[in-house]
């Protein structure tokens, strides 16, 4: 699977997991959720980062790590993609920071620099979570882990997505026009993972997966996805986990839609490089600085302390 895959099941989960919650006006969508939530729900150690762990319930703002993950038979799998959100119901915002796969940084537990992505290989959810907060600095509340072989079938759920595509290309025999398009799962896919034909190479990529989280998510909240809940729900429970409540799924959907619906997206840039024969994304100190600085004040947290 691509890395492209994943960040796009990612941050899909994630709208689809809130969206779900829309359907809390029928006792028997509400239980369907209440019980899907059950299934998907995995906790992990909290972060050192907060002095308290937030609460939804209480609209703070909270960070939620979207991960797609390559399983592999035999294989642990990777996060390949790795998509950090920021969600401030005051400011009404979501920050949306793409993580380079190749980003070459300490791995927590690990002892030694490497490629972020591989921090899940080396520990699961817990190792990655633990890398990426040490990298931008910033407590992660949450975590959302989306198996990609499962995409296809969260955005078929939704009825496709349409996109505004920049760029024509051909790839596993689907041709992509510029302009307005809709895609289907297996369209969506293709259209996410294709990087050799993109001069902007990983950050073209990048910019589609986007593309296709952000439809996801608007197709998600429409009154329309309700009639397929649960073939949404389906999708979710076979390739989702999350340490969100399903209380906190509903708290998020009826306190957080305004800044859900109004996304800054962030890019992580750096210098590619081999070390000993393999490819890495050096982040320059200024721009992983700016990254942490805008994401503590979205969080409302100072900047410089690992602390609230």
């Amino acid at each position: 699977m691509s890395t492209i895959k994943k960040v796009l099941l990612s941050l899909l989960l994630i709208l689809v997991v809130i969206t779900a919650g829309v359907g809390i006006y029928a006792y028997s969508i509400y239980n369907n959720v209440n019980n899907t939530s059950k299934k998907i729900h995995k906790d992990i150690e909290k972060t050192d980062k907060r002095k308290e762990v937030v609460s939804v319930q209480k609209k703070q703002p909270f960070s939620i790590l979207l991960m797609g993950v390559d399983h592999r038979k035999g294989d642990k799998g990777r996060s390949d993609s790795m998509i950090l959100l920021t969600v401030n119901p005051e400011k009404k915002t979501t920050k949306m920071v793409s993580i380079p796969r190749d980003t070459r940084t300490e791995i927590v537990g690990k002892g030694k620099q490497d490629k972020l992505n591989h921090a899940y290989a080396f520990g699961g959810v817990q190792m990655t979570v633990d890398s990426v907060e040490n990298f931008l600095n910033v407590p992660i509340d949450y975590y959302l882990e989306v198996n990609m072989e499962g995409f296809r079938d969260i955005v078929d759920a939704v009825d496709g997505v349409d996109v505004v595509n920049d760029l024509d290309f051909t790839y596993e025999n689907t041709h992509f026009k510029k302009g307005a398009i809709h895609l289907n799962g297996k369209e969506a896919l293709s259209f996410a993972r294709m990087r050799k034909m993109d001069p902007r190479g990983d950050f073209g990529r990048q910019l589609r997966q986007r593309l296709v989280i952000e439809a996801v998510i608007k197709k998600g909240a429409s009154v329309s996805s309700l009639g397929n809940y649960q073939d949404i729900l389906k999708a979710i429970e076979e390739n989702v986990v999350t340490n969100l409540t399903f209380n906190e799924m509903v708290s998020i959907q009826q306190d957080y839609r305004e800044a859900a619906s109004n996304i800054d997206k962030i890019q992580i840039t750096g210098k590619g490089t081999k070390i000993d024969g393999i490819y890495y994304l050096q982040v320059p100190d200024e721009e992983r600085n700016y990254v942490i600085a805008e994401l503590r004040n979205h969080l409302d947290l100072s900047v410089g302390n690992n602390e609230e």
